[in-house]
């Protein structure tokens, strides 16, 4: 029997078992609402001081780039392409380019979409970054399982403070590469030497003793300032500046303010024929599991031993696992019509066609074209962006892994799930508390 036809029947029998299971389970018919109760209660003084750190390239080994520059403002927390080019680049999202020579040149894509930022202070988080290398656990010293494992530092505040430790240890994001300054060379040792080398910075800079004597009241001078201190007042700012919850369903939760028409035939196929909230439930719009949903890969891919494709294998990577591989978490809906291209690569940079992929992943990915993606410019690496794309037996792996099945969902329905998914947009999301700051302790420029 051929493959396609084999795998549809499969398909066919996974589906009709999957859907005797919701009725027998009965699936929640709407999402809980959520306050500023439901989220961590971060200091104040703390997240001031962490929207100059999130915005501050002094955190990165080459001062060239900061956490804002991949989740920044006026790109709702995100940076708007597939993959972004992070160390060694200048600008913004689409328009972010690379320099040509020494530590300007960039080397390598990201290889997944910058994550948003939508409500990660929600008290429910227990997982991040696309295959939940950090989770907590209370099993762990930290409180948290982490790729440090017992290098992980103890006070964090949060699952949010224990995934900001990372970004600035890996090279093609903030740290540079080995023999581009001490910061990548304090991390070749161990990651507590590259933290403590990033601390020393921050103490060393005079202008932010002030700032974390306030946050902190219990530190008598800047030689108190540690990497915990650092990541706890960027955790502070994030969990408080990007939370959302004041969307047009939020009104319908709270006192049945009816949602325009299309978008409420949209909310009766996401909580029915479709089956969205199988995946996206809870005020989160996200079960936090993982899954394979066939999304279609390319870019450089996070290459490991034993495999030098350029592929992601996901959750994999984390727990060692073959079943996990291909597997992604499940990320919020909430705002998402502003944080695309969507995706864990970002494949899809409009949403009608995420949605129809969701609902129908084998024939999209059949359809999928690279230009389908959004890609900063940089001829170099243009070259080996899409070749995984045209290796059959890698995409036999993948297709075979897809743990969602296809919904029949006509075009009008693709457009009522849109309309519904806007209704999850916040009314205030473009209004942040805090905003970019126009200037840094450091004194580097602010993107």
């Amino acid at each position: 029997m051929p493959l396609t036809t084999h795998f549809l029947k499969t398909l066919t029998r996974v589906f009709i078992a999957c859907c005797a299971a919701a009725v027998l389970s009965g699936a929640p018919t709407h999402a809980e609402p959520m306050d500023a109760d439901d989220f961590t209660q971060f200091d104040p003084a703390q997240a001031r001081l962490g929207r100059l750190l999130f915005y501050d390239k002094i955190l990165s080994g080459n001062m060239n780039i900061s956490c804002a520059t991949c989740h920044h403002h006026s790109l709702h927390g995100a940076d708007g392409v597939s993959l972004g080019i992070g160390e060694g680049g200048y600008g913004l999202g689409p328009d972010r380019l690379s320099g040509l020579v020494g530590t300007t040149r960039v080397k390598a894509r990201i290889p997944r979409n910058a994550p948003a930022l939508w409500n990660l202070g929600h008290s429910d988080r227990r997982v991040l970054f696309h295959d939940g290398r950090v989770e907590v656990d209370a099993d762990q010293p930290s409180g948290f399982r982490t790729p440090a494992k017992d290098q992980t530092p103890s006070g964090l505040n949060s699952p949010l403070a224990a995934q900001a430790l990372f970004p600035m240890t890996s090279a093609d994001e903030m740290k540079g590469r080995a023999g581009d300054n001490p910061v990548a060379d304090a991390f070749e040792a161990s990651f507590t030497e590259g933290w403590d080398t990033i601390a020393q910075r921050v103490r060393d800079n005079p202008g932010y003793e002030a700032a974390f004597l306030v946050a902190y009241p219990e530190m008598t001078s800047a030689d108190d300032i540690g990497i915990v201190d650092i990541v706890n007042a960027i955790a502070a700012f994030i969990g408080t500046e990007w939370q959302s919850f004041d969307s047009p369903y939020d009104d319908y939760l709270r006192d049945g303010t009816p949602l325009e028409p299309l978008a409420e035939r949209g909310r009766e196929l996401f909580f029915g024929d479709a089956g969205c909230v199988t995946c996206h439930s809870g005020p989160l719009f996200t079960d936090q599991n993982f899954y394979a949903a066939g999304v279609p890969q390319f870019g450089p891919g996070r290459k490991f031993e034993g495999n030098l494709l350029p592929v992601d294998m996901g959750r994999m990577e984390t727990t060692g696992d073959p079943a996990d591989a291909y597997k992604f978490r499940v990320p919020s809906l909430r705002n998402v019509t502003l944080t695309g291209p969507w995706g864990h690569n970002g494949a899809y940079s409009d949403l009608r066609d995420m949605i129809r992929h969701m609902c129908d992943p084998v024939t999209t990915r059949a359809r999928w074209s690279p230009g389908m993606a959004r890609l900063p410019d940089v001829p170099w690496l243009s070259i080996e962006d899409f070749t995984i794309v045209t290796h059959r037996e890698e995409q036999q792996r993948q297709a075979r892994a897809l743990d969602i099945v296809p919904v029949a969902m006509v075009e009008e329905d693709i457009v009522a799930l849109e309309a519904f998914l806007g209704a999850l947009t916040g009314k205030t999301a473009l209004q942040r508390p805090l905003g970019r700051p126009a200037r840094v302790p450091s004194g580097l420029p602010v993107d």
